[in-house]
């Protein structure tokens, strides 16, 4: 069971091939094999939310639907919602050594660049 104070998520997902993909209306891009992380956040049953990102036939209705079909989830790690879903992007980010890949991906309600991190070296994801 999960945490009720937690409402932040950050899905770890490895792609083993390149590939080649369009996220709605934020166009086309080029995903790199390698890991990447994507930072989300649900207020209510984030439960719910996590089954539904680890399922890979749905209706495609966040950035996540158009690249989870192209990789496997190796972990799902929640957070505190104190921190707050930008920063723990950010924080994630820095802590990784990561980009942001896709400007506007899962950050289409907010100021930041992205919540798609892509780690550039072969390490660990934290």
């Amino acid at each position: 069971m999960i945490n009720p104070l937690h409402t932040l998520y950050a899905v770890h997902l490895k792609i083993d091939q390149a590939a080649a993909i369009t996220v709605g209306k934020l166009g086309h891009f080029h995903l790199k094999e390698g890991t990447y992380i994507y930072v989300g956040s649900a207020k209510k049953n984030i439960q719910a939310r996590i089954n539904r990102h680890l399922q890979l036939e749905k209706t495609i209705r966040w950035h996540f639907d158009y690249i989870r079909p192209f990789g496997s989830i190796t972990k799902i790690i929640t957070y505190e919602h104190t921190i707050g879903e930008c920063l723990l992007a950010e924080k994630l980010r820095k802590q990784v050594g990561g980009v942001y890949p896709i400007k506007g991906f899962g950050s289409s309600d907010c100021r930041c660049f992205s919540h798609l991190i892509y780690l550039r070296k072969a390490q660990a994801p934290c």
